[in-house]
């Protein structure tokens, strides 16, 4: 058992949250959804799920956060920085990633600031332009549980695949439940139309 994975499951045995999850796909890829994205504690326990699956994984995150000293610690975590002042390429970027052999799940927080009236669609664009499945993990304070939900192989029927999304979501209330946004991209009829910004 690896050292990360350890770690995870000695978490989750002394941990007032309860880890319920369904297994992955064990195809090496796609994306997985943290949500909701209400506190900064959500990324510890997505970490914790992660680990726990033994999953190889990367994430999104503020190019500032990999400034100074933590930049290294950032990166051994998985992390990828993205600027959002030039957000142009990150999806081509990733899709190219995987398309030359580099196998891991992004996980992926829609919300972004934690504080927007909707989801950045990033996630959706990087999955259908590189044919991921979408797994769905989350964070809900009513029942101190987490881990990851279904997952999903999109359509392409934007409001269809949203209004599964949705239905998962719908009774998960987040870290900090008054923050929680309800899962809507910002124009469901087009997303390909938004800035590749799904950090």
């Amino acid at each position: 058992m690896s050292l990360r994975r350890a770690a995870a499951r000695g978490f989750w045995r002394v941990s007032r949250w309860t880890l319920r999850t369904e297994r992955v796909p064990r195809d090496g890829t796609g994306i997985i959804i943290g949500a909701p994205h209400t506190s900064n504690w959500d990324f510890v326990i997505m970490l914790a799920i992660a680990w726990e699956a033994g999953l190889p994984f990367r994430w999104l995150g503020k190019h500032t956060l990999f400034q100074g000293p933590a930049g290294p610690l950032m990166r051994a975590l998985g992390g990828i920085p993205v600027d959002r002042r030039d957000p142009a390429g990150l999806v081509d970027d990733l899709v190219a990633r995987m398309a030359a052999g580099e196998r891991f799940y992004l996980v992926v927080t829609p919300e972004g600031s934690r504080s927007g009236s909707g989801w950045k669609s990033g996630f959706y664009r990087i999955a259908r332009a590189a044919g991921l499945t979408v797994t769905l993990g989350y964070v809900d304070r009513t029942t101190m549980t987490a881990g990851l939900g279904p997952t999903l192989t999109l359509t392409g029927d934007v409001r269809a695949d949203m209004d599964a999304v949705r239905a998962f979501y719908a009774d998960k209330s987040g870290f900090v439940p008054a923050r929680r946004t309800e899962p809507r991209l910002r124009d469901e009829a087009a997303p390909d139309a938004d800035p590749a910004d799904p950090a």
